[in-house]
């Protein structure tokens, strides 16, 4: 690959929050180069560091778009970007391969070491196997977009298949994956667009107009100009205190440049809820924020997943299946296991009690808007939760129930929203 190149200028905003953390790059004229984002728990700098990387990947793919969409079409371009991760993906699962061997042979037992060992190996090819077929399906099942997730479910599902069939303890099996996925997070970063993207052109047949766009991609040099942060985790942030911003502002900033007609915010992420209302110019005027607890939150609905052995991303299909939702006493982390127990041991449909759960959850937030100065026509909902369409649905028929008619912005890239504000920030703080 050629290493001279487009020089590009740009910005660089990072959300560093309690659950993911997200980067975005904004160019000179304020168009987004590139959006990454990690669920990584290893340590704050290293999350930084995995977003931003995710970010330039992200710009490069973006780039390579802008030159060779009319020539490869967005059918090869999808197919390349796909196959990308597929060697993302693999690269990660060769890291843990290589700290469970290490981990198997200093923390099992000498007698048990071989057949455990063994059954590790068995683990991660199948795995690979499963990733590389993955590649191959018209249609892939829907799974988490994080590697730690989507390992976690892949393993502890052949895991448990291989612990029965081998006599092998299930806890040891998963106790080593537990330990090794924080080493695959701290390992060194290959997870960048060199790093992969030959691997990737070889896999998915490219024809030479995507090579020579990928060439042209590799040899853009992306020039960080100045960067801005925020977030829940915002003060510990490797950055100058000056280049530091309030989550509020970030979040009204970014989803007014998103929805220029917003006046009224509601943003749920992992750890906390923020109802914010903004002026014309995406100004904060009053807000509301819940940040003493994770009720009603993403952590909120991890916990419930993990109780109904669901991935996270399975919850809000399942919920929109409900037919009689059930009325939820409380969106309290601390009790919301007992009280989803004992509804299971009433009889009531898994699906009926995710409806009426997400609904528990959006009332919670409808009380906090109110406090804020209600909803203002247009309404934008933000974050991690507005991934979630039982929650988005839930919270439309509230909306309309207690206000009326009101127009409702939903972004795909809503979780990016607190990036987006903090990359204006830098902008602005640049052109000062």
């Amino acid at each position: 690959m050629s290493t001279g190149g487009v020089k590009v200028p740009c910005v660089v905003g990072v959300d560093l929050g309690s659950t993911t953390s997200k980067a975005v790059v904004l160019d000179d004229d304020g168009r987004v180069l590139g959006r990454g984002i990690t669920n990584s728990r290893s340590s704050y700098d290293r999350a930084v560091e995995l977003a931003t990387v995710e970010a330039f990947v992200s710009a490069r793919f973006q780039v390579l778009r802008r030159n060779v969409a009319h020539a490869a079409g967005t059918e090869a371009l999808a197919r390349l970007l796909a196959a990308f991760r597929i060697e993302q993906h693999l690269a990660q699962l060769g890291q843990l391969r290589v700290a469970l061997d290490r981990d198997v042979a200093s923390r099992v037992h000498v007698d048990a070491k071989e057949a455990v060992a063994g059954a590790v190996e068995y683990i991660v090819e199948r795995m690979c196997d499963e990733e590389e077929k993955r590649f191959e399906e018209p249609s892939p099942a829907e799974r988490s977009d994080f590697f730690r997730d989507a390992a976690s479910s892949s393993y502890s599902r052949i895991a448990e298949q291989v612990a029965a069939q081998r006599g092998l303890s299930f806890d040891l099996l998963l106790g080593l994956f537990d330990k090794c996925i924080i080493q695959v997070e701290n390992a060194p970063l290959e997870l960048g667009f060199v790093q992969h993207i030959d691997a990737a052109l070889a896999r998915c047949g490219a024809g030479a107009d995507l090579r020579e766009g990928v060439e042209a991609a590799v040899a853009t040099e992306f020039v960080v100009r100045f960067t801005v942060g925020t977030g829940y985790g915002r003060a510990r942030l490797p950055f100058p205190k000056e280049q530091i911003r309030s989550e509020i502002l970030c979040h009204g900033l970014g989803a007014h440049a998103m929805f220029p007609g917003t006046r009224t915010v509601l943003d749920i992420g992992g750890q906390d809820t923020k109802a914010i209302q903004v002026d014309e110019k995406g100004i904060v005027t009053s807000f509301q924020m819940n940040d003493r607890c994770a009720a009603g939150c993403g952590r909120y609905l991890g916990y419930i997943a993990d109780e109904m052995n669901l991935g996270l991303h399975e919850l809000g299909p399942l919920a929109e299946k409900g037919q009689r939702p059930v009325k939820i006493n409380s969106t309290c982390t601390v009790f919301a296991g007992a009280e989803l127990r004992e509804r299971l041991s009433l009889g009531d449909k898994r699906e009926d009690i995710l409806a009426g759960l997400h609904r528990a959850i959006m009332l919670r937030a409808m009380s906090l808007l109110a406090r804020s100065g209600g909803i203002q026509d247009e309404f934008t909902f933000t974050g991690g939760v507005a991934r979630n369409r039982a929650a988005a649905r839930a919270l439309r028929e509230l909306v309309e129930e207690h206000y009326g008619a009101r127009k409702i912005n939903i972004s795909p890239d809503s979780i990016f929203t607190g990036a987006l504000g903090a990359a204006l920030f830098a902008r602005r703080m640049l052109a000062s």
